[in-house]
């Protein structure tokens, strides 16, 4: 069985959606399909093998389709690059409409309903506009990340059968390290005296991670908060912000492969999402959040209902969402009580195991045969 999977997206890219999209892909083609990932020409300061930057096997083809890249022009620039390109994914695909089409992108989805019924759209946000009007009645089947989307776009008018909930998820396999916490931290020059406090991903506000920044006011100098990733304009502002706090270190975006050992480093790791918008609150579903669980170390959530879709008292401390005070006594909850500590990384890394990229992709899998 054919699949094209149709992304506007800048592979590779330092960003998570780009790990999502080739692991996808591959585990796609593990579950037997003949995959293509259909793509735009982008202009791209990454130059690295996209299959070698994800640690990705050769399985599947990348094609990359012609665009003209606007994207540094704001909003109108991304919606002339985006229309572009899926203009350019329907000439393309015109012709092959006895395959799949599979797509995380609104217009893809849309034109490419035209000529096919086959056509199956990821949601990951939970954004009502002509587009999805038109999606949620005539594409073969929706994917979405969490049940609070599913819920979103069932009372937007979707049928509730088409809708199918995969969350993210991580590649276990990746996460199984010989290291011991001492030698990831010399190998990643960190501190060994220090209670490492991690936050892995991009700094936006949403996430809350000026929360965790205003938290390590309430920690003292033995704590060692990190952040690592975020894009070269973000850090600035944060280092500029936060410039006071000693014990508060931004190292920026490093790649895929070494995030298994900055975990590991770690002794706790903070998923500080804000409840002041709903992407946050009610749609998301952090692919950290799996990674996390994967590594074997303890979690301090906010607890928010997206994030219990995953997370419980079990599995990690859940904290009273944009309260910096409360984070903080979450975190030295976590150090204080080794035993706790112990009990919830080990429940979350037992969690984790159904939330593998192989596992997601066969149940997809199963519900496009079920659509088609």
């Amino acid at each position: 069985m054919k699949l094209y999977y149709i992304v506007n997206a800048r592979i590779p890219t330092e960003k998570a959606h780009g790990v999502q999209i080739m692991k996808v892909c591959e585990a796609f083609a593990e579950a037997g399909l003949d995959i293509e990932l259909v793509v735009p020409n982008r202009i791209n300061h990454l130059e690295d093998d996209p299959f070698d930057f994800y640690n990705v096997k050769r399985s599947f083809k990348i094609n990359k389709l012609f665009t003209v890249d606007l994207i540094k022009f704001g909003r109108i620039g991304f919606l002339i690059e985006n229309s572009l390109f899926s203009f350019s994914a329907f000439i393309y695909l015109f012709l092959k409409t006895d395959s799949i089409f599979y797509t995380r992108d609104e217009i893809s989805a849309f034109f490419l309903s035209l000529i096919s019924k086959k056509v199956f759209w990821e949601a990951h946000e939970g954004r009502f506009n002509f587009l999805v009007k038109k999606n949620i009645k005539r594409n073969g089947g929706i994917i979405v990340i969490s049940d609070n989307l599913k819920k979103f776009l069932v009372e937007k008018g979707a049928d509730e059968r088409k809708i199918f909930v995969a969350r993210d998820g991580v590649d276990l396999k990746q996460f199984i390290i010989k290291e011991s916490s001492e030698e990831c931290r010399l190998k990643l020059n960190l501190p060994q005296d220090k209670k490492i406090v991690l936050y892995t991903g991009h700094l936006y506000k949403w996430k809350g991670v000026d929360i965790l920044a205003e938290a390590a006011q309430y920690l003292d100098n033995n704590f060692l908060v990190l952040f690592v990733g975020g894009l070269e304009q973000d850090i600035k502002r944060f280092k500029e912000k936060y410039s006071v706090n000693n014990n508060i270190n931004f190292i920026g975006w490093k790649t895929y492969d070494l995030m298994p050992y900055y975990m590991k480093a770690a002794d706790v790791l903070v998923l500080p999402n804000s409840a002041e918008e709903e992407i946050s609150r009610l749609y998301t579903s952090p692919m950290k959040l799996f990674e996390y669980m994967a590594s074997g170390r303890p979690i301090v959530a906010s607890d928010l209902p997206s994030i219990r879709e995953i997370l419980n008292e079990r599995n990690a401390v859940l904290v009273e969402s944009d309260q910096p005070s409360k984070l903080a006594s979450g975190i030295k909850k976590v150090i204080e009580d080794p035993n706790l500590a112990m009990k919830i990384s080990q429940q979350a890394l037992s969690d984790v195991a159904q939330y593998s990229w192989k596992n997601r992709a066969e149940n997809i899998l199963h519900s496009i045969q079920d659509r088609i």
